[in-house]
């Protein structure tokens, strides 16, 4: 059972086919990597960002309110808290927790919660404080107040810095999953590059090469004379063109041979 040859057409498109399937897969690959790198990482820097301004807005409420409980004790006339919503504080905490997703933070907004709660129960001495004619709402205030707050500020300061080395984590996870995303499409590029030197180097060998060789040994037999010996290796058209054409050359030499001899018979005989 013979073996199936495969025709000049055949081999440079199967060549360029080969080319294009692993230029369109390298691609996509880098696409799809970028896809779902790039919305992984833009979730987790926007809940970062969420996180950041949340508590942000922890801080900002809290020291408004430590102001309040500052003024009230400097005014003697007023002798009440001032307003503090704790809903707010404790739906931004929850909102902390539901947008982190490292769980090496998670302690520290627990650490937040429990730093509210004791601070919260130290400022509701102040009513208790401001009327009693024995305590001295200063020395109250810097003494017992003063400490919780400055032990909020800076739980609160350590979850910030958390979040923010978080999200510098996740930018930097970012970066590389762009740079791993180019990687297929830098490969494949260089892929093509080298079949497209292979590719030009089999068109050299096989095809440009012998068509000039053929054309020489074409001239030669036309100008000098000289029969037609290029052959090479081959099993496609170019080879059974080449094969036709020293078949040619062959039988028109042959009857050039038989004309010019029967020239000489009809000379001889006049």
């Amino acid at each position: 059972m013979g073996t199936m040859k495969l025709s000049m057409r055949m081999k440079l498109t199967a060549s360029l086919c080969a080319i294009a399937a692993i230029l369109l897969v390298s691609a996509t690959i880098s696409v799809l990597e970028y896809s779902r790198m790039s919305s992984y990482v833009s979730d987790l820097i926007a809940d970062d960002i969420a996180s950041i301004n949340a508590a942000q807005k922890l801080s900002d409420i809290s020291n408004q309110y430590n102001l309040g409980i500052l003024s009230v004790i400097g005014d003697n006339v007023q002798a009440q808290r001032p307003d503090y919503d704790e809903s707010v504080f404790l739906s931004l905490c929850d909102s902390l927790r539901a947008s982190l997703k490292s769980n090496a933070i998670m302690p520290l907004t627990d650490s937040v919660v429990y730093a509210y709660s004791a601070y919260m129960l130290t400022s509701l001495e102040l009513e208790n404080v401001l009327d009693s004619d024995f305590i001295d709402s200063r020395s109250w205030y810097f003494g017992r107040l003063q400490p919780s707050f400055e032990r909020l500020r800076a739980d609160i300061g350590a979850l910030e810095q958390a979040i923010h080395r978080d999200l510098v984590k996740n930018s930097m996870t970012f970066e590389r999953g762009f740079y791993r995303s180019v990687i297929p499409g830098i490969v494949a590029v260089g892929v093509g590059l080298l079949l497209v030197l292979m590719l030009l180097f089999f068109m050299l060998a096989y095809y440009v090469n012998p068509l000039y060789k053929m054309l020489d040994a074409l001239r030669a037999y036309k100008t000098v004379n000289k029969r037609y010996t290029f052959r090479f290796e081959g099993d496609d058209q170019l080879h059974e063109l080449n094969d036709g054409i020293a078949e040619l050359a062959e039988d028109n030499m042959t009857l050039r041979k038989r004309l010019q001899a029967l020239k000489s018979k009809q000379e001889q005989a006049a």
